[in-house]
């Protein structure tokens, strides 16, 4: 990074702007979070003190605690932002490498809030602007040449911790250095998806989002359909987010989506399709109601309790504007996509269905593929700024050229002359030149059609970035299965993936962490444990689990049970460095693979946590030796050490099934240690780990010597017991699940053992299968898995 960006100035304290400071906080970096003075002093305030003049500031930094979800890694990130105002602080603007406007969206206090700033900073400060439309060509009347060259657009996404698109839209004098130190910074360091606009309205998300959004709100009334059957029609089915159209639209506030959709219209006076973005009148009806979204308590739609006490959630019926129940959406296109895993072919077979789900999902979306073709060069220069900004903006599992792609480029070129649809001409072109795709793979690369140069061209990348899928197309393939596979990552190390469903721990994960710890300590290295998948893994398979148990086949469950302890404790001691890459649900199973490596390569967005107690079990995997390993550290067999205190931490974050909601908060609670990495970016997250894994080789890895543990023994497990015994006495928990408290007691605290004696990982081992064997036996046990799996929960312990 050519310019270092130690601290950030945030300017303005509303939503994004305590949420960009907050993002600063996760990756490490200090913020001044600065607002207005509160400008209607109570009557004998003291409008002097900072409480008061830092007010908007203070209160915004507290709401970050209370929001949900948590724009903050961890309650302990807060230190790292100082608050103040605009009238006090602007001095301290010469402290900072980087200052973020994110002030109202009006172009007169911008202008007001830039005059300012440029006669507070250094020189070579980077200035930018998170404004979602307004021109840089305004923002920058009456600033000097140097501010301007410092100057460019930083546009987030809403929330800023969990939207990975970043929009960078340089000036006509921005510095190529300023462009590429913040591309840098916000993929390297915040770990967001960064792609490049142009000046114009909305930038490329937004104007290919709404766009999108209102053309469906058009089509619908046309074709008769209702809220939830859009949504139905707009949400998995077609690789979109759960939430789909009017679900988004509540979530962002009817008021903010009108805003940018009339932005739209004001101002995009030769766009073709301006008409779209004409509000409707339900729409202002509604917003007259003050029917705004979740900010409201109601938009498209209302939760209420019905008549049996249970809430539920009602639809807008947009003739009458009444709320009504929602009526059960069935089509036999989406039926047929249900169980379709793979998002082009799912997307494909609701486009290539014959009902009137099929028929609108394939109208709306090849209008917004045409639409979208047609906005380049406007908007961006390429298809592939334009296809991130809509995965990484609005949560669509393909970008518009991808869905092309799916549905076929000449069919949808076909299919668009049929319906009066008009795509871009490059599109035609490049047929004609013989190109069938958008996105093609040469070698292990994916290549895209540049537009410009007219030919195909490699899309471009970190070098950090690697997946699996470069792996497969390289045939690194050295052995698997049905559940997991072994690949050669280069450079000496190998790749343990799982693929199993939901990536559960199973027979064959089981057997391939075995064999393949066989491969890489004869012939490689180092092993890294990770995959690409929605998630890392939710644990062991219950079903599995349940069906054996129902056989009488307890046997084969203890077989597995100990196969799995075993292997976890062979990626701990063996001679060969080995580091797990969680990211996402890392639960049960999963948690114990995670804390079986040397060291840990976390993703900032890990949900890790020992959750068997939610199906009447405890970990059975080696789970509980290995948080008390973390927990404990170097003091395990300390004569001097109280074991108690420390026993009580691991005992509730197993028996309360807690689960850590990020891997800063893992650390915390023990799951990790603070010797283990983070990764922001996911798409780094296995490269980082292949970097850690050489760095212990290379180091001169020797594998950790094995914990014995001073433990309470019975005297331990009767003080626990006293205090379940209250607990159940008390109401507060079942005598169920008083019995699964115990067994987890038992193994805490070492069996039949006292302070006099050592035991012995292998010992706490056998504990902890017998007590999970023990409570597999448990009806209730059997009982609450099944209703688990009854309930479509992840099978997961």
């Amino acid at each position: 990074m050519s310019l270092r960006i130690r601290k950030v100035a945030v300017l303005g304290a509303g939503v994004m702007g305590s949420g960009i400071a907050a993002h600063l906080a996760n990756a490490g970096i200090p913020s001044l979070l600065l607002d207005i003075v509160p400008p209607n002093p109570k009557e004998g305030e003291r409008t002097d003190s900072k409480a008061f003049r830092n007010r908007f500031a203070t209160n915004a930094v507290a709401n970050l605690r209370k929001q949900k979800p948590s724009p903050i890694f961890s309650s302990a990130v807060l230190d790292l932002i100082e608050v103040g105002n605009f009238d006090d602080d602007m001095g301290r603007l010469v402290e900072c490498d980087w200052v973020i406007e994110v002030v109202k969206e009006d172009l007169a206090i911008k202008q007001a809030t830039f005059a300012k700033v440029e006669k507070a900073i250094r020189p070579g400060t980077i200035v930018s602007s998170n404004t979602s439309g307004l021109s840089i060509k305004g923002m920058l009347e009456g600033r000097g040449a140097e501010f301007r060259k410092h100057f460019l657009v930083t546009h987030f996404f809403n929330p800023v911790r969990y939207m990975k698109l970043l929009e960078l839209v340089p000036g006509p004098e921005t510095s190529k250095e300023i462009v590429q130190t913040i591309h840098q910074f916000g993929e390297e360091v915040l770990g967001k998806g960064i792609v490049y606009g142009k000046d114009t309205t909305n930038f490329i998300a937004n104007r290919i989002g709404v766009y999108g959004m209102m053309r469906t709100i058009a089509e619908m009334q046309k074709a008769g359909l209702s809220i939830e059957e859009v949504d139905k029609i707009f949400g998995p089915a077609m690789g979109r987010p759960k939430s789909a159209v009017f679900r988004t639209a509540d979530l962002v506030g009817l008021d903010t989506f009108i805003h940018v959709a009339q932005n739209c219209y004001d101002t995009l006076t030769r766009d073709e399709e301006r008409e779209i973005f004409q509000i409707p009148a339900f729409l202002q009806q509604m917003v007259k109601n003050g029917w705004l979204g979740d900010k409201s308590g109601q938009g498209f739609y209302k939760k209420e309790k019905g008549a049996d006490g249970e809430k539920q959630i009602l639809a807008l019926d947009l003739k009458t504007l009444e709320y009504k129940p929602q009526q059960k959406v069935r089509y036999e296109s989406l039926g047929a996509a249900k169980d379709v895993e793979n998002v082009r072919e799912r997307v494909a077979t609701v486009m290539k269905g014959g009902d009137k789900a099929a028929q609108f999902a394939e109208k709306v979306t090849l209008d917004a593929l045409a639409y979208a073709s047609r906005r380049i060069p406007e908007i961006a220069d390429d298809i592939v700024n334009v296809d991130r900004a809509m995965r990484w903006g609005f949560g669509w599992d393909l970008g518009p050229f991808e869905v092309w792609d799916a549905y076929g480029v000449q069919k949808g070129v076909d299919r668009m002359k049929e319906l009066g649809i008009q795509p871009a001409a490059w599109v035609l072109e490049m047929l004609k030149a013989g190109r069938q795709s958008f996105y093609a793979t040469e070698g292990t690369r994916d290549t895209y059609w540049d537009i410009q140069q007219k030919k195909a061209l490699p899309v471009p990348e970190n070098p950090r970035t690697l997946r699996v899928e470069y792996l497969k197309r390289g045939n690194k393939k050295i052995l698997g299965n049905d559940s997991a596979t072994l690949w050669d990552m280069g450079d000496g190390i190998t790749l343990l993936e799982f693929h199993s469903k939901m990536n559960s721990i199973d027979d064959g994960i089981i057997d391939v962490m075995n064999r393949g710890l066989d491969e890489t300590e004869k012939n490689f290295r180092g092993m890294v444990v990770g995959n690409d998948g929605a998630n890392f893994s939710v644990g062991a398979n219950l079903m599995a689990i349940l069906w054996a148990v129902n056989s009488d086949d307890i046997a084969s469950v203890a077989k597995m049970v100990e196969a799995f302890q075993n292997a976890n404790q062979r990626l701990r001691y063996s001679p060969v460095p080995v580091v797990t890459a969680p990211f996402g649900m890392t639960l049960g199973g999963g948690a114990e693979v995670t804390m079986a490596g040397n060291a840990v390569q976390a993703a900032a967005e890990t949900y890790m946590g020992l959750v068997e107690v939610g199906v009447g079990l405890i970990p059975g995997g080696g789970g509980n030796l290995m948080l008390m390993r973390n927990i404990f550290g170097p003091f395990a067999a300390d004569k001097d050490f109280d074991a108690l205190p420390f026993l009580k931490k691991v005992f509730l974050t197993i028996g309360m099934a807690k689960v850590a909601t990020s891997a800063e908060e893992a650390r915390e609670l023990g799951l990790l240690g603070p010797e283990n990495a983070i990764s922001l970016n996911r798409d780094f997250l296995l490269n980082d780990a292949k970097q850690r894994a050489l760095g212990m080789a290379n180091a001169g890895f020797r594998p950790p010597r094995k914990t014995f543990f001073r433990l309470p023994g019975r005297s331990g497990y009767a003080t626990i017991d006293m205090l379940l015994y209250d607990m159940q006495l008390n109401n507060q928990i079942t005598e169920h699940d008083r019995t699964i408290a115990r067994k987890l007691a038992t193994v805490l605290t070492g069996g039949d053992t006292t302070p006099a004696n050592l035991v012995s990982e292998e010992r706490l081992l056998e504990l902890e299968r017998e007590a999970f064997l023990s409570l597999l036996g448990e009806q209730k046990t059997r009982d609450r898995m099944m209703h688990m799996l009854e309930k479509g929960k992840p099978l997961r312990n």
